[in-house]
């Protein structure tokens, strides 16, 4: 029987360049033996999410997703609760395409990122929940994460990054810390906070080096607590981020690697939580993490071997044991 994919696409994202490469994917896919079928998603809310699950359900063997990270995000949703979920593949086409950066997949032309399907590598990837959603690259909070919300869907188009950089410096007047409590596996943070941020990966808004020791597939989630910082301290910061991820030993930074997170305001204020770039409910909230729970499609040649994991869920699991024993031991 021959396999099936199925192609989900945005046709707003990248200045329609996916919109027009639709032929030209699907005859690739064809190329790599897939019976291959096209959706295009829709303004009502969900579109992708919905196409996505009801693909997955209907026994498509691939799932293509085609357009932004908020895109890619809702397909992860839609196949991330099933029992049985087939692999994905990636062509992005948004602003700042992390997962496809991290991935290695071709960012700018959209047939080049059909053709890796061609390679037939894949990478099993981790993906994380928050609340009752999932999220592939990233979950964060604090007033700087709430730029992405402030920039315009048709600057995005316009400047792509560079949007973020030109909102980014219109808001830093007004970014102020949130009392937060935050609790992950090493132990727990009170105070002011300007920014967490929880990665999957080691690409977050362009940024190649927000979690420098990022491993791919590893169980774990990149903690990164920026403490209460003024305007001077944040870009003292991100110009370290900018420099080889000396950041991450700035005394305003605490960094670490958990396997659950939980956030909660520590007084009123509200603390909306950013899961892929797109708004994912408030805290408090509960993250945790699926090791290997989506096999995607990547180029694994052009990855460092330091940035996959090579252990298999169940040394995660056995690793996370051993650590609670010992957890259990110091405090006896």
């Amino acid at each position: 029987m021959q396999m099936k994919a199925r192609l989900i696409y945005n046709p707003s994202s990248g200045n329609e360049t996916i919109l027009k490469s639709v032929a030209d994917i699907l005859d690739v896919l064809e190329a790599a033996g897939y019976e291959a079928s096209a959706f295009r998603t829709t303004p009502q809310p969900l579109s992708a999410q919905t196409e996505a699950r009801r693909a997955a359900e209907a026994g498509f063997d691939l799932i293509v997703a085609a357009g932004g990270d908020g895109t890619l995000n809702e397909v992860v949703n839609g196949l991330s609760p099933l029992a049985q979920r087939p692999q994905l593949a990636i062509i992005p086409g948004g602003t700042t395409n992390d997962y496809a950066r991290a991935l290695k997949i071709p960012r700018n032309d959209p047939v080049a990122a059909a053709q890796l399907i061609l390679k037939k590598q894949t990478l099993p990837m981790d993906i994380g929940k928050a609340g009752s959603h999932y999220f592939m690259n990233i979950a964060g909070g604090g007033s700087i994460s709430e730029i992405t919300y402030e920039v315009p869907s048709e600057y995005k188009s316009i400047l792509g990054y560079l949007a973020y950089l030109v909102k980014g410096a219109e808001m830093l007047p007004r970014i102020k810390p949130i009392n937060m409590h935050i609790e992950y596996d090493q132990g727990c943070y009170d105070g002011d906070v300007t920014l967490f941020l929880s990665g999957l990966t080691n690409s977050v808004g362009g940024f190649e080096q927000i979690s420098p020791d990022a491993e791919l597939g590893d169980g774990k989630l990149s903690l990164l607590i920026v403490k209460g910082a003024n305007i001077a301290e944040i870009l003292i910061l991100v110009a370290k981020a900018l420099k080889g991820g000396s950041h991450i030993n700035d005394p305003k930074i605490i960094y670490t690697k958990t396997s659950h997170l939980f956030v909660k305001p520590n007084d009123n204020h509200k603390i909306m939580i950013n899961l892929d770039g797109e708004y994912g409910g408030d805290a408090p909230m509960k993250f945790s993490v699926l090791p290997h729970h989506l096999e995607i499609f990547a180029d694994v040649d052009a990855i460092p071997d330091r940035s996959i994991s090579s252990e298999t869920p169940d040394e995660q699991q056995a690793e996370q044991q051993f650590v609670q024993s010992v957890d259990s031991l110091k405090q006896k």
